[in-house]
Order: structure tokens, then sequence, then C-alpha cells
């Protein structure tokens, strides 16, 4: 059974039982809140018993100390006792500055009417009185009693899933590391070949025009080689010049993009030194400028600008396109998320990674609106 089939049922296994635990717990909680319901009510019935007793009883000598008992023990469930016309005769277990007002003794009184029947004392078929009770606090906390066993299931289950996620994560990164090496180590076989053509080409004094033209083709796929070679694994970091490094970038894509997109490079300095990986963060750059040129369908103006301060480099990406919605944002660096219909969504992704895991910057868009254009920027140390 594959992972995916492994993680696929043991999903479905953990809804199935998840669902099947929820049902016994809600079921067991009823059960066990009618059990200690009709305890109550068996408890009441026991107490109007004894009240009815109390006052009956017109024996002076009579023994009551059990009727007495039994009503100075219930000390859980509010009660309130009751005439035939609605008069309170007396409560028990509520507040007793509160049951001084007859709007609080209302409320209760209502709530009392809603929960359980009144029990009636008869006195010789004649004299009635009302016992109004309602459930005690304990029965009522029992009521949250499933709600928190839910609530640690829940929590229990998003244990498991970040956890599988993370495992199914992990493997998917450890895929596109082994594919990103495989794929620059096939590239490097027909490299050298190319090289060795290169060679011969030079002795037959093939146009030299030409030849700088295949060299330099033949030395940007050995750049993407060693881009691909270097995913997965933590990039040394050197002193470079970023204005250098991006004005290569922009003009290799300028050169090979249409000519009715109008390029602007601008920077505020020659040199500015930052700790870069020249090749990773040329492949940033890269892909910034191909997405704003397919923004564009091809035609429109494209501006990158460098600026910075004492301690930071900033580094701007205009263009005309599209634009996109601000929900989506954060959304586009997301792996495999794309809004085109041909593409694998991982280019933003893998510099977001590129910029801020390896080179503690930040990227971000700075802003868009539809059918405008939209502004990326980087913001990177300086040293």
């Amino acid at each position: 059974m594959s992972y995916f089939s492994k993680t696929l049922f043991f999903k479905r296994f953990s809804i199935l039982i998840s669902i099947i635990i929820v049902s016994l717990i809600l079921w067991n909680t009823y059960a066990f809140f009618q059990k200690f319901k009709q305890q109550e009510r068996v408890s009441m019935e026991i107490l109007a018993e004894a009240q009815k007793q109390l006052g009956s009883n017109t024996d002076l000598n009579a023994n009551v100390t059990l009727p007495l008992k039994i009503l100075e023990n219930n000390n859980t469930i509010p009660m309130i006792l009751v005439d035939e016309k609605g008069a309170v005769i007396n409560t028990q277990n509520l507040d007793s500055l509160k049951a001084l007002k007859p709007v609080f003794l209302e409320k209760q009184l209502a709530i009392m009417k809603e929960q359980n029947e009144p029990i009636v004392i008869s006195y010789d078929g004649k004299n009635k009185q009302y016992i109004y009770y309602r459930d005690s606090d304990l029965l009522n906390k029992l009521t949250y009693y499933p709600i928190a066993l839910i609530l640690i299931l829940v929590l229990f289950l998003a244990v498991i899933y970040l956890f599988y996620s993370s495992n199914k994560a992990a493997e998917t990164n450890k895929l596109w590391t082994g594919m990103a090496k495989e794929t620059a180590h096939q590239i490097g076989t027909p490299l050298s070949s190319l090289l060795g053509w290169i060679s011969i080409l030079k002795m037959e004094k093939v146009d030299e025009t030409y030849i700088d033209e295949i060299e330099k083709d033949v030395h940007r796929l050995n750049t993407i080689a060693n881009r691909f070679s270097k995913i997965g694994s933590t990039p040394e970091l050197k002193k470079e010049n970023i204005v250098n490094i991006t004005k290569q970038a922009f003009d290799y894509l300028e050169s090979r993009s249409s000519k009715q997109i109008t390029f602007y490079f601008s920077s505020a300095e020659n040199e500015i030194n930052v700790k870069l990986n020249s090749e990773l963060f040329g492949w940033v750059i890269e892909n910034l400028i191909k997405n704003a040129i397919d923004a564009m369908l091809g035609k429109g103006e494209l501006k990158l600008s460098i600026e910075s301060n004492q301690k930071k480099v900033k580094i701007t990406i205009d263009d005309t396109g599209k634009g996109m919605p601000k929900k989506l944002f954060k959304q586009i660096f997301k792996p495999g998320f794309t809004t085109k219909k041909r593409g694998w969504g991982l280019g933003l992704s893998l510099s977001k990674r590129i910029v801020e895991d390896y080179h503690n910057g930040k990227i971000s868009v700075k802003k868009s609106e539809i059918d405008k254009g939209t502004s990326f920027e980087i913001i990177l140390d300086k040293i």
C-alpha cells in the first residue's frame, strides 16, 4: 500500500472512529443527565412529602426530626414554595439578598416552570402548595462535559492531522529536492558535450558571433544546473555587488523578450554589497521579471529600481500587467498556486524560500491594481 493510500485510509478511519466516539459521548452524557435529573425529581418529591408532614401535623408533641432533616439537607437544588395564589412562601438555595427582590423571584420562577413540572402539596384535598425547582448547578455543569470531551478529541485529531501533513510535506520536499538534483545531473552530461563542440567550432574557424552566442547559452545552462543542484542544501553566501547581479539577470531577459516591452533599470548607487548566493538570487530576479512579462502578455513597461539606506537595500519590480486582488498577495507565494493555464506554481514559492530562508530577507507584493499592474519588493540587509 502506497504512502498516499495509507494516509487516506488513516484519515477516513480516524473520522469514522471520531464520529463513533463523539456519538457514544453524547449518548452516554444524555443518559447520565436524564438519570441524574430523575434522581433530583425523586429528591424533590421526598422533600415535598416532608413539607406536607410538617404542614399538616397539628400535634405539638409529634416527632418532626426526620422531615426537618430532609428539608435542611436540600443544599443543592434551588426551589421556591408558593401557595395557590402564587405568593411565595419559602425559598431554598437562592441568593438570600436577591431573593428579597420580586423581579428576581419572577425570573427564577419562569426558569423553574420551563425546566420542570411543579410538585403539588395537597393538604386534605383543599389547600394546595406548589414546589417549583430548577436543575442544580452540578447538573448544569454536566451539560458542558461532552463539549469539553469533544474539544479534547478535536485537538487530538488536529495534532494527528498536523503530524501527517508535516510528514507529507517533508516527503514532497524530498521528492522535489531529488528531482532538482537529478535534473542538474542530467543537464551536466550534454553540457560537457556542448563545451567540446564549441572547441571544435573554434578550431574550424566558424564565425565568432555564433560561437559567442552559443557560449552564452551554455553558460546559462551551467547556471541553471548549479541552481538546481543547490536546492535542498544551505547555499554559501558571499559578499557580492547586488547591483551587478541584478543587472545581469535583467539584461539577460531584456535581450530575449518581446520588443513591445520597454525595460527600465535604475539604481541609486553603482555598488551595494550584500551577502548573497549570486546564482540563487539571480534566479529570484528572473522569476519576478518572467512573471511580470507573462502578466503583461508581451506588451507594456517593466521597471526595476534599487534603493538603499545605511542598513537595508530594496529592489522594486513594477509592471503594467493585469494585476491581482489583495486577497492573493500572500497566496501567490504558496507552492502549487498559479493563475496560469500552464504552470506548476513553484517560481514564487522558490523565490520566497531563497530570499527569506537563505538570505534572511523579505519578499512581498508591495501593491497591485487590476488592469494597472503589480509591484514586487525585495528587502535585504546590507553589509
